[in-house]
């Protein structure tokens, strides 16, 4: 496969394809149910904030929260 020439294609595609595109090449990985193995770090990181969650069940912000940062960022 010519990755160059597959990026050109999809470039021009509109975004609303580019979007429909991506949603699809999402749905293969998901159906193929594959799990890249962790790096230890990646292991170890995961571990903290699940430590952390648990530690303090209080401190997390709702989706609205975090949508109304995000916004006041602009």
């Amino acid at each position: 496969m010519d990755f160059t020439a597959t990026l050109n294609q999809i470039v021009a595609l509109s975004i609303q394809d580019r979007i429909r595109l991506v949603q699809a090449i999402l749905e293969s990985i998901a159906a193929e149910q594959v799990h890249p193995d962790l790096t230890e770090f990646q292991k170890q990181e995961l571990d903290r904030r699940i430590n952390d969650s648990e530690a303090n069940p209080e401190n997390v912000l709702t989706w609205e929260e975090v949508k109304a940062s995000v916004k006041a960022r602009k």
